[in-house]
């Protein structure tokens, strides 16, 4: 059996101050009985009916679920691939606690927003690799973003042109050919914008003609500010300090020449919530048929029950005390 909701402080409590304004009654009808020289042992019975249905009851709001069974469900889904930075300039703090840590947060939110789709996780700084696979699994996705950090990757900076390349052949090994309709394919690109790569025009090329459109998420401030080492700050070969800027226009190009979207995320303000919904209006074309476990909650057995005592308890009378 399963249950919808766990005990709580609150249902402990509850039982606690019912059994004790229960047993203070009982003492006072024993008192009182005492005084006439009877015994008021039916006063027992209407505590089991209550006790019994107050029970009841509790089993009820906690939602016992039994009896699972196979649900099969249709849906329309999406495959997104989510790339994100981990150059050392995402370490650094003009978006608090910085870049990455506030991705990282906004991440729980995004990936939870689209349980009926396939995410996978690619990171990357001059080089890229799959953290996570393609999946529906959300909990190992959501395992594998908390553990993102600029020393996943040797240090150096980025490069786009290997993290979309790298997202263009995974859509592509997942691709099956005897099926003629395609799952919309979303890559969600996430940076500050210092792109070293070359010529991205034969990747733009190559995503258009896949239908793959790139959405890009700006994380930064146009000021910029210096990028944090464990001891002191990146400098240049003046030994100056490296100011880290978000570069904007460069996402929304890449984003422009793919058919998608530019959002950021910064100090005071996050596009997340646009960034979601521009996703969930782009439609796939293939449907697909999961087969889910469903669990009922079964709530109303023990209410029900619960009502029959009430009943009988209001039906049954005793004469505890007889004058």
């Amino acid at each position: 059996m399963n249950w919808d909701q766990s005990i709580t402080s609150l249902e402990i409590l509850t039982g606690i101050l019912f059994l004790i304004l229960y047993l203070g009654y009982i003492f006072r009808i024993h008192r009182l009985a005492r005084h006439f020289k009877q015994k008021p042992n039916v006063v027992w019975i209407k505590f089991g009916f209550r006790t019994v249905y107050f029970v009841l009851i509790i089993i009820a709001l906690l939602g016992p679920s039994f009896g699972a069974m196979k649900k099969q469900i249709k849906t329309i889904g999406k495959d997104i691939f989510i790339l994100v930075d981990i150059t050392a300039s995402m370490n650094a703090r003009d978006v608090p606690p910085s870049r990455l840590e506030k991705v990282k947060y906004e991440l729980r939110q995004l990936i939870q927003k689209f349980n009926s789709d396939r995410i996978g996780l690619i990171v990357f700084s001059s080089d890229a690799y799959v953290q996570c696979p393609l999946t529906y699994d959300q909990s190992a996705l959501l395992l594998f973003a908390e553990t993102l950090n600029t020393n996943l990757l040797p240090r150096a900076g980025a490069n786009y042109e290997v993290a979309l390349q790298l997202a263009l052949t995974k859509f592509k090994a997942n691709n099956q050919p005897n099926i003629p309709e395609k799952r919309a394919e979303i890559i969600v690109l996430i940076s500050d914008g210092e792109d070293f790569s070359p010529n991205l025009n034969p990747i733009y090329r190559d995503l258009n003609r896949e239908n793959i459109r790139v959405i890009s998420l700006g994380v930064g401030s146009e000021n910029g500010v210096p990028i944090p080492l464990t001891k002191g700050f990146v400098t240049d070969d003046k030994g100056k300090r490296v100011i880290s800027k978000l570069n904007a226009e460069r996402l929304a190009e890449i984003a422009g020449n793919t058919n998608g979207q530019y959002f950021e995320i910064g100090a005071h303000s996050s596009e997340i919530p646009r960034l979601i919904s521009a996703i969930n209006a782009i439609e796939g074309e293939r449907q697909e048929t999961r087969t889910v476990d469903v669990r009922a909650n079964k709530y109303y057995y023990p209410l029900f029950i619960a009502f029959i005592f009430i009943m009988l308890d209001i039906l049954i009378i005793f004469n505890v005390i007889r004058l």
